[in-house]
This record gives structure tokens, sequence and C-alpha cells, in this order.
């Protein structure tokens, strides 16, 4: 831990310290993750390499020279193989944005108003049903694409509406399903959870049902990509839910994360376990992104999941954080904000300050609030103690039912944690490692969602076979 002391010395170094591992690993934080601590430079050379022509990546499509950006990018790509997405329309939109001149500003304008044209007729007719649904569907991928980069926007102020319009086209597509998901409101301290509950059809047959859960800052729209479809394809229920530090919870509710997740958990299995149409001896947990840290503590304590799934393997997301980050935390509250408000704020670009709300504010209501205002949060102690907080080094051996821990090559957010995770279960466990082979490596393989629910569903399918 580095001394902060208030010496001459010490702010200019601080500040160029990390001004410059902010703006390198800073751009990585993407998908609820953050740069390696143990290797947040080479990740940043790896990270620019990716808009090379030696590129160390084979097969990373390279659609903005900005890591950050191209890996949002990429998420939205690779969701056309289940309709969250049009090829087209993404990559038109990406030249959109490249002629505009990269910025959050344009990424932010050009996917909202690709949203907001969706969600009008098209112009070729009468829409039906299912061409409604679609465009909904996409819609709401291409609001939560603006949603990332909002608070480094011109009008942070429109962070919540933007939400409301991803959740609206959300909402429209799921009305449009067939059978409808059933939705709910599920007791969880003064916020209830909202679920969304889909099922193959309304035979009310008792089917094997897996809990999807979301990372730090993904949308419901990433869930149909990285399961809901997957699962129905399969004859398998699957439910979605907004957790404290997501989606309502958080933009509309103001409730961030809470280290306790399997509070959050056992409140679905009880209300999946009242329904006929559950196999409650095959009901399973996945976690996507950050969520590779709150399922595993949810199945920790929660023992009615049959299977659990984490996507990546996450033992500590505040680990993810560069060591100069992690190191302005100390015991001393009024210490910590006094290094961030006077050596480090100070000496962040807009691009980096930006990074930073985004990163802290699922973890902090008035790092939210004074972000969406245009400004940095002053209290980087209580969100960053949260952080830490979620550490789940010690609970691992609790796990019980079988685990399967996805990696990915070139994992840019949490290498090596994953095989760290792995070998710390004592549960039966099985790993795999997505490559560049097939266009799988990356953080949750960004480019091959379909591989990926193959993988997470054969294992599924497998373990649950006897249950």
């Amino acid at each position: 831990m580095t001394n902060a002391s208030a010496d001459r010395a010490s702010g200019p170094t601080r500040r160029t310290t990390l001004t410059g591992l902010v703006g390198g690993a800073g751009a990585l934080l993407a998908a609820g993750c953050s740069a390696s601590p143990a290797t947040a430079p080479t990740t940043r050379r790896t990270a620019r390499a990716y808009a090379s022509a030696s590129d160390p990546t084979p097969g990373v499509m390279t659609l903005f020279k900005d890591p950050a950006f191209n890996f949002n990018g990429l998420l939205a790509l690779g969701g056309s193989g289940y309709g969250s997405a049009e090829v087209g329309e993404v990559l038109t939109a990406v030249n959109t944005i490249n002629k505009a001149g990269l910025s959050a500003q344009s990424y932010t304008e050009t996917f909202k108003t690709l949203g907001d044209q969706l969600r009008k007729p098209p112009s070729s007719g009468k829409p039906d049903t299912q061409t409604t649904r679609f465009r909904a569907l996409r819609a709401a991928q291409y609001y939560a694409q603006g949603l990332f980069f909002v608070l480094g926007s011109d009008t942070p102020s429109s962070e919540e509406a933007l939400y409301k319009a991803g959740r609206g086209a959300w909402d429209a597509f799921c009305e449009r399903c067939d059978p409808v998901p059933v939705t709910a409101r599920i007791p969880y301290g003064k916020t209830p959870l909202p679920v969304w509950f889909f099922r193959p059809d309304g035979s009310g047959e008792r089917r094997p049902t897996v809990i999807l859960t979301n990372g730090s800052d993904g949308q419901n729209v990433d869930m149909w990509t990285y399961g809901v479809a997957a699962a129905l394809q399969r004859g398998w229920n699957a439910l979605v839910y907004d957790g404290p530090g997501q989606g309502q919870l958080l933009f509309v509710d103001q409730v961030v994360f809470t280290p306790r997740w399997e509070n959050v958990v056992t409140p679905l299995v009880d209300w999946l376990s009242a329904r006929p149409d559950v196999d409650t001896g095959k009901i399973a947990l996945t976690g996507l992104s950050m969520a590779g840290d709150l399922a595993p503590r949810a199945a920790a304590f929660e023992h009615r999941i049959a299977a659990l799934v984490a996507m990546p393997g996450v033992l500590s997301p505040w680990l993810g954080f560069p060591p100069e980050i992690r190191e302005i935390l100390t015991p001393d509250k009024t210490k910590t904000n006094a290094i961030w408000n006077k050596e480090v704020v100070p000496g962040l670009s807009p691009a980096e300050a930006a990074t930073l709300k985004k990163r802290f504010e699922p973890f902090s209501v008035p790092a939210m609030l004074a972000a969406r205002a245009g400004k940095m949060f002053t209290d980087f102690s209580t969100p960053a103690t949260l952080i830490k907080s979620l550490d789940i080094t010690d609970v691992v051996s609790r796990i019980k039912m079988p685990t399967l821990v996805l990696d990915y090559e070139f994992e840019q957010f949490y290498p090596g944690q994953p095989r760290q995770m792995f070998e710390k279960l004592t549960a039966p466990k099985d790993y795999v490692k997505l490559t560049a082979a097939t266009g799988a490596q990356l953080h949750c393989s960004p480019m091959a969602p379909q591989q990926h629910c193959e993988v997470v569903f054969d294992w599924l399918a497998e373990k649950l076979s006897g249950s």
C-alpha cells in the first residue's frame, strides 16, 4: 500500500501514474469488469494491438480503435445469431460513428437513434407481430449500447430515460412472445425484484429451469442472447431478473449491489419452487461477467441449486481494478477521499473520468447521481469498500453442486481468476476455456454467444440428466 502522504511530490506522481493507467486499463472497464491488476500494462498493450495489422488475437474484428467501444460493438454484433441485433444495422452504425469521430457522444447518439427508428413501424408497410417483436428486441440492444456510454456524452442526465427506453423495448418484445413470459415482483428487502419467466410452451409441463444472472452493467437483452433463447430451444424454462445494482433496481429504484447475493437468489428459488411447471430438482444458476462472482456466492449458501455455471469464474471484482486504483483505498475514509479528490480527480481526462463514473455507479447512488449531473463523485471510499466486499475467495469451498467454470483465451478483464476459482472448488467441477481457434476468445465470447450457449447447455443437460 502506497503511503498516502500529503507531500508535494506525492500528488503529481500519483496523478501521473493514475492517469496513465486509467487511460489504458480504464478503456477496458467494460461489461462489468476491469483490467487485471497483475497484468494491466500488458493488457493495455494487447488492447491497442487489436486495431493493428499485427493483431496477436486472431479473429478479433476491429470495429473501433478504442478497445472499450470495440468490445461493446462486438457484443452487439454477436447478438445477431439470436435476433438481438442485425449485422447490417450494427455495421452501419459503426460506420456512422467512425465517420462522425468516435466518442461517447457519437456512439450514444447513433445507437439511440437506431433504437428510436426500430420502435416505429417500418416504412415498408404495416408490421406483423413477429416483425414488431424482433424490432423491439433489437431496439433494446441498441438502447443498451447507448446507455453504456451515456455518462460520457453531452447528456449524462438522460441516463434514466435511456434505460427506460430500453426497458420499454424489452417489455414490448416480451409481450409478443408466445407464450408471453410470466412477470412478477418478487419480495426483496424494500424493493421487489422484477422477473421474467420464459417457458417453451403453455403446457404446464415440469421442466428444467435456469436462473440467468447478469453482470454489473448488462441489460435484459443480454440474457436473451446468453441463455433465454438457448434454453427455450432445448425445452427449458428460463428466469431473467434485475437484482440490486442492475437494471430497474439501479437506474430507477436506486438500489446498489449487495455482497450477499444468496439473499437475492433464495427468493427466486422460493418463487420457482412454488410453480408446477418447474422441476425443482433441476434448477440451475448461471452468472455472466461479474455475475461469475455473484452466482457462485449465492450457490455457496442456496443448496437447492442443482448446477452452477460461472461465465467466467471471478473471485474478487476489486482485484480486477489496477493496483494504482486499489491503493487509493485506506482504512481511513477521510484520508482515502482526500487522496481521491485532491490527488486523483484533478488529473483525470474527461474520458478517464467518464470511465470511473460508469464503473462506480452500480455501487453508489451518490456517485450515480453526481455522474448524471456531469460531476465526479467525491466519496471514493464507500463504493470501493463495497466492491472489495464482493470477494468470495473464502466461500467457494462451500459450493456443493456440480460447477462449470468458463474461461476465455485473451480474457481481458479477469485473467487468471477463472482458473483460481476452479482450483479452489471442492465440488464436482469442470473447466472449459473458449478459444480464438473458433472465434470464441475475449471476455464472454462476444463474437460467439451461440458457441458459448452450446457449451453451457450441453454441460447442464449432462449434469442434470440424473438429478
